[in-house]
């Protein structure tokens, strides 16, 4: 993927190193008039003597024609060609995160209309608006595609754009890995929305229990679907987690040590971590879900001595850090968006990140809460449950440190700041009903009911959504380089939050008064009907007020004013850059000496002998895992359409699969194979 190369101890550029330059022939003459150029300007310099020319104009011009000259090679180098090629072959993040937001808002709006359809039918009793298989099938593409394919790619959208940006870095650890985590998310949710179409999606909840989802009782190839789509993104989400992990822990801007980090990249760091070590377990169960379906396994028949409780340990296992991959991130933008508008920097940074880490830690020992129902020993659910609720201290310190930012801040209310504030009141809600679920004697009167479903959507609506959208308000002037429309945000956020509240606030009420999840209709004379149809009114104001954002993203995006640099006066890397940056983020490599670069008095990019341009190849710095000391150079690939390729190939692998044609799944294999190798394959290198 790159190289690391040892830096001398004078210095870390490609020219202290005696690296060889490579690049096309447009390139190297590029160089060769700069080169030329300098010269010539001394040259001129020398008729100070004659008094025909000042000194000072001489290195003025001499500086100007250097910073213009390196940043035209930089652009050749890492600009990505405006072609047909260009598009399918890039490797560059900010396109790629630009993808996979775009591709998680698509999977939102499907996820939304979904749930629309669903509120309908359950907005009285006795209506017949969906036949029961359809409504299982809509209610199970709806928390699937929410979950699934909306919650962490969105998140991964906002990573792939800002770790590097953030981090000083030119891109991303390992861009092919990262074009090939965002086809393989975009192709596994195509696989999966082709059994809606085909009125074969899946139909037994996102959890997908066995042994309901066994062939006996599920003999379509619905939850095939589900299984192999399940797959696909695990690969996906997998290969993006160890490109952060790898970009956060060796590309860091030299001087920003661990303690220096923005408080996203602790968020985004957990999350990873928690990836690696969750996903084989949903990767596993669908696995040996297609074995039991397709191939007469029995891991989870208990006639034949498996276990359905394999699937719940297995399933959940996975289940709750996915809660916390999908929520952290979310709050790690929080942390760097409500200090900007309180106008000071974070209370309790050190806490905060304690805290982050510490989530992701106990948040892997706490799977067994949602199983409480299924009969354990008391003892065994008594370490689970005091697990759960101990996770809550690390939410309430930084719920505590936002509000004490706020309180000894100037906050500024702007849309962002608003759906922040949001964010925050719906998150203390969904902790709170949250908590009690993990009394044991509490949550076996409620775990099937509504009670938990209102639960469940402050936690991902109010801890993801809303956090989503403020991200949105505040950075996409830097992405697109145009503001978005404050009033309509302001409207969207007040339909939004009321919507929410009205929409998810009754279901604990429909809860308690025992109206169970996962039914399709219910009789008139349960005393249900009320609270459903304000429900069903909250969701659709609740869509109003996510569409009218949707519409400010794209008109703003186009039509907005413009942007600048650093509109909001903020303190992190990224602001320094033009909007949108440049494809090779900025020219000199910065350095860093505090935790708020932008807000201190240092120049992060003074570089007055050129050493960190490295304008000679794709190159960034390589620095250490805890004091970010430069240790060497990282190169970067060439854009490719390899990653495309092998994505396809393992669709392709997966399909024939589905459809037991193992002579093409063979053939498939094989391509696929072929495929790797020509990503690994050495390549010599082109000497200018």
């Amino acid at each position: 993927m790159h190289s690391l190369q040892s830096v001398p101890a004078s210095g870390y550029s490609a020219r202290s190193m005696s690296i060889q330059w490579v690049g096309s022939p447009a390139r190297s003459t590029a160089m060769y008039l700069h080169a030329l150029a300098l010269p010539l300007i001394r040259i001129a310099g020398n008729r100070f003597v004659e008094g025909r020319v000042p000194p000072t104009r001489v290195r003025a011009l001499e500086v100007n024609v250097a910073t213009v000259s390196a940043t035209e090679r930089l652009t050749q180098l890492w600009e990505t060609p405006d072609t047909w090629w260009g598009v399918l072959a890039t490797v560059d993040h900010k396109t790629i995160g630009k993808r996979y937001l775009v591709t998680a808002l698509i999977f939102l709006l499907a996820g939304g209309v979904e749930a629309l359809i669903m509120r309908v039918q359950l907005s009285a009793s006795g209506l017949r608006v969906l036949n029961p298989e359809t409504y299982n099938q809509l209610f199970s593409m709806h928390g699937i595609t929410m979950i699934f394919w909306y919650a962490s790619p969105i998140l991964s959208g906002f990573g792939n754009y800002l770790v590097p940006l953030l981090l000083g870095a030119r891109d991303m650890a390992l861009p092919r890995l990262n074009a090939f985590s965002y086809w393989m998310f975009l192709f596994s949710g195509v696989f999966l929305y082709v059994s809606l179409a085909l009125a074969r999606a899946p139909h037994a909840g996102w959890f997908a229990y066995a042994p309901y989802t066994n062939a006996l009782y599920s003999p379509g190839l619905n939850m095939d679907f589900y299984a192999y789509a399940l797959v696909l993104l695990t690969i996906s989400t997998t290969a993006g987690a160890v490109n952060f992990l790898v970009t956060i822990f060796r590309l860091r801007a030299p001087g920003m040590s661990i303690n220096r980090m923005p408080l996203l990249m602790y968020s985004t760091a957990t999350t990873s971590a928690l990836a690696v070590l969750a996903l084989p377990a949903l990767s596993a169960a669908c696995v040996f879900l297609e074995l039991d379906r397709q191939w007469g396994t029995h891991f989870f028949d208990s006639a034949a001595g498996g276990t359905p409780l394999l699937w719940q340990h297995a399933f959940w296992f996975f289940g709750h850090p996915w809660v916390y991959i999908i929520f952290l991130p979310a709050t790690g933008m929080i942390s760097m968006i409500l200090p900007v508008f309180a106008r000071r920097p974070i209370v309790g940074y050190t806490w905060v990140a304690v805290a982050t880490v510490l989530t992701g830690v106990v948040g892997m020992g706490v799977w067994v809460h949602h199983m409480f129902a299924v009969g354990m020993s008391q003892l065994s659910m008594s370490f689970f449950s005091a697990a759960s609720m101990t996770i809550s201290i690390f939410s309430t310190v930084q719920v505590f440190a936002w509000l004490a930012t706020l309180w000894s801040g100037r906050p500024v209310l702007t849309a962002s700041m608003m759906f922040a504030l949001g964010f925050i009141a719906t998150f203390i809600i969904g902790g709170l009903n949250g908590v009690v679920t993990a009394v044991i004697p509490f949550d076996w009167q409620l775990t099937d009911t509504y009670f938990v479903v209102s639960h469940l959507h402050y936690v991902l609506i109010g801890a993801n959504v809303f956090p989503v959208f403020a991200a949105f308000y505040y950075w996409l002037p830097k992405i697109t380089g145009r503001l978005m429309n404050e009033t309509a945000g302001k409207w969207s956020f007040w339909l939004m939050f009321v919507g929410f509240n009205v929409a998810f606030f009754p279901m604990q009420i429909t809860g308690l008064l025992g109206m169970p999840r996962r039914i399709y209709t219910y009789p008139a004379d349960m005393g249900w009907d009320t609270l459903n149809l304000v429900i069903t009114a909250g969701a659709f104001v609740f869509a109003l007020g996510a569409a009218i954002s949707v519409l400010n993203f794209l008109v703003s995006s186009r039509y907005g004013a413009i942007a600048g640099r650093n509109p909001w006066k903020a303190d992190t890397l990224e602001w320094a850059l033009p909007s949108p940056p440049p494809p090779y983020g900025s020219v000199h490599i910065p350095t860093v000496v505090s935790r708020h670069p932008l807000w201190d008095e240092h120049e992060e990019e003074r570089d007055p002998s050129g050493e960190r341009i490295l304008d000679q190849q794709r190159l960034t710095i390589s620095t250490s895992a805890l004091d970010a000391v430069p240790i060497g150079l990282a190169k970067m690939p060439e854009d490719t359409i390899t990653p495309l390729l092998l994505s396809l190939a393992i669709m392709a692998l997966a399909t024939a699969l589905l459809l037991k044609a193992l002579w093409v799944a063979g053939a498939m294999f094989f391509v696929m194979l072929l495929f790797i190798a020509a990503w690994l394959w050495p390549r010599p290198e082109k000497l200018a």
